[in-house]
């Protein structure tokens, strides 16, 4: 049986939060880090499969937004109308 601590289960959480979708800030909070880079360098541990569900992700919402232009006729607001000031 694997030794499992409640630190490990610290790495855990924060990495399953990752998976989930939650906003690294708001995970830095919930784990009491001062610094961002504790808790994405030290905590969250991401591997191939999920850099690959994200890109399948990102697929699919590119799909989605090739329909709702056919369907709409018309182009979505994109980040490149904005320009950051």
């Amino acid at each position: 049986m694997p030794n499992i601590t409640p630190h490990v289960c610290r790495h855990t959480y924060c990495s399953n939060m990752a998976k989930s979708g939650m906003n690294p800030k708001t995970r830095q909070y919930l784990m009491g880090h001062s610094d961002i880079g504790v808790t994405l360098n030290t905590y969250t541990h991401l591997g191939l499969e999920d850099a690959a569900d994200e890109l399948k992700r990102m697929e699919e919402l590119a799909d989605a937004r090739k329909e709702l232009e056919k369907v709409k006729g018309e182009n979505p607001v994109s980040q490149k109308m904005f320009r950051a000031i």
